[in-house]
């Protein structure tokens, strides 16, 4: 399977995801989402900002899924994943309001980060506020 995750530009995630200091990307859910039970170790994750082509491919070493999340799980996975800054969430207590009421978790651990060729995607069909999409080839949604 291949998966696209598209990040808030202004955090500078892709770069650090490409330059091996965010080894781990998580996703906070409310209900489960994609890529809950969609991803697996082997994945290839293609990373991008929002508003930007695809620039960089990992692939999935292990995932992890949390779910029925209460405020003290919150804080515990939030304290677990950033002491080694894997996650690479500047202000936790800033972040933990963001997330403190989501239900689900899932952390992405990842390995072998590269640049690649930038290419663009078609969304059609995924919806326009999708931050994560899980397709069996990316060139299905690839435009140059």
């Amino acid at each position: 399977m291949e998966h696209v995750a598209i990040m808030n530009k202004s955090w500078n995630l892709v770069e650090r995801v490409l330059l091996g200091e965010k080894t781990i990307e998580s996703r906070w859910y409310q209900t489960k989402r994609s890529p809950w039970n969609n991803i697996k170790i082997g994945d290839t994750v293609y990373f991008k900002n929002s508003g930007e082509p695809v620039t960089v491919k990992t692939y999935v070493k292990r995932v992890i899924q949390y779910s029925n999340l209460t405020p003290n799980k919150i804080k515990s996975i939030l304290h677990e994943y950033s002491l080694n800054d894997e996650i690479c969430i500047k202000d936790i207590p800033n972040f933990f309001n963001l997330v403190k009421d989501k239900e689900y978790c899932i952390l992405i651990a990842l390995e072998k980060p590269i640049r690649i060729k930038p290419f663009n995607i078609d969304k059609k069909g995924f919806g326009n506020m999708s931050a994560w999409i899980c397709m069996e080839d990316v060139k299905k949604i690839k435009i140059n």
